[in-house]
Parts: C-alpha cells; sequence; structure tokens
C-alpha cells in the first residue's frame, strides 16, 4: 500500500495519534491559501512522493514567509523528485502538503513493518534515528533494535515500555510513548 505522508496523517488522526496541522495543495496558490489557514510563521513544503530521502533530494523545505511558500510549492509542483529510493528518474511531484513548523527538540526513529522471518508486526526503533537512519543502520546497527508484536496477544505493555527505554524516554513522556504505539498498533 502506498499512501502520501498528508494521507497517512489523515490516518493517524483517525485513531486520536497526534499530529502537525497540514493542508495538501496541488498549486502554489492553494500552498499559500494553506499557511494562511494554518497561520503562524513557520510552515514545511513537502513534496509528496512515495520515496524516502526527500529532504536530502529538496523535496522538504522551511518556509518563514508566504513568499517563500509560493516559491517552494513552485518549484516542487509539477517537476520529478530523484531520491535514493526513487530511481534515477526520479518521482511525480503533484502535490506538496504545506504543515506548521515545529520546535523540534531531538529526533528518534520508530518504524512498524511486518517482519517475514517470524511472520509478525515488528517495531524497530533507534534513539540515534532521524532522518540519517539509514547512516546509522549502517555505521553503527547497534543503535537499531525492534520489538516483534505476536498476532495472538497483541502489543504488551512490557513491550512498549521495551522501545521507550531503548529510545532514552523520561518517565513522563513513556506514558505518552506507551499510549502512541498502542494506537499506531491499533492503526
Amino acid at each position: 500500500m502506498n499512501l502520501h505522508e498528508y494521507q497517512s496523517k489523515g490516518l493517524f488522526a483517525d485513531y486520536g495519534i497526534a499530529v502537525p496541522r497540514g493542508i495538501a495543495a496541488e498549486t502554489p496558490e492553494a500552498a499559500v491559501k494553506a499557511a494562511q489557514q494554518l497561520g503562524g510563521k513557520l510552515w514545511v513544503v513537502k513534496a509528496q512522493v512515495h520515496a524516502g530521502g526527500r529532504g536530502k533530494a529538496g523535496g522538504v523545505k522551511l518556509a518563514r514567509s508566504l513568499d517563500e511558500i509560493r516559491e517552494y510549492a513552485d518549484g516542487m509542483l509539477g517537476t520529478r523528485l530523484v531520491t535514493h529510493q526513487s530511481g534515477p528518474d526520479g518521482l511525480p511531484v503533484n502535490i506538496v502538503y504545506v504543515e506548521e513548523g515545529s520546535d523540534i527538540d531531538r529526533e528518534l526513529y520508530l518504524s512498524m513493518l511486518v517482519d517475514r522471518e517470524v511472520s509478525r508486526v515488528a517495531f524497530v526503533a533507534s534513539a540515534a534515528g532521524g532522518m540519517d537512519i539509514e547512516k546509522v543502520a549502517e555505521e553503527t546497527p547497534e543503535k537499531i533494535f525492534s520489538v516483534a508484536v505476536s498476532p495472538d496477544a497483541g502489543l504488551q505493555d512490557y513491550q512498549a515500555r521495551q522501545l521507550a527505554f531503548g529510545l532514552e524516554l523520561t518517565k513522563p513522556q513513556m506514558r505518552q510513548f506507551g499510549e502512541l504505539v498502542k494506537k499506531l498498533y491499533r492503526l
């Protein structure tokens, strides 16, 4: 299943998972309107393609004005974004996602996948994660860990705690994280 970021975040919100507010746009003018509707003074304009590595390829831009929103959306829409996952021909950018800016304290990595070796859904996490997870995997794979979930029992509290400890979360963050991963697993 291929979902764009804005579609995935819509599903997250449907399951009670907090996401930054954002609006998809198909034209530079619609992107400016989206930023106006979101309000604030900081936005992120993100090319919507089915490939990772968008930021490093120029498909994610931080905008501090409506003129920058227009410029970035105009520079992305109608082009092909080439990332390390897209192949040399790149992928067409027909939609951008304008999202409210966030004050980021630190980046973590968390994903879910079907681990075919054990026929289970697995959470993969790293406190050293973020945008450079591929580099972490290559240079320090011991910093990445996973937890496989039994389909019979579902995600257990101790597994959520294992993930939280591995991500070096504080006690209050662990509680929030436990609720988050339960909602993700339910989704």
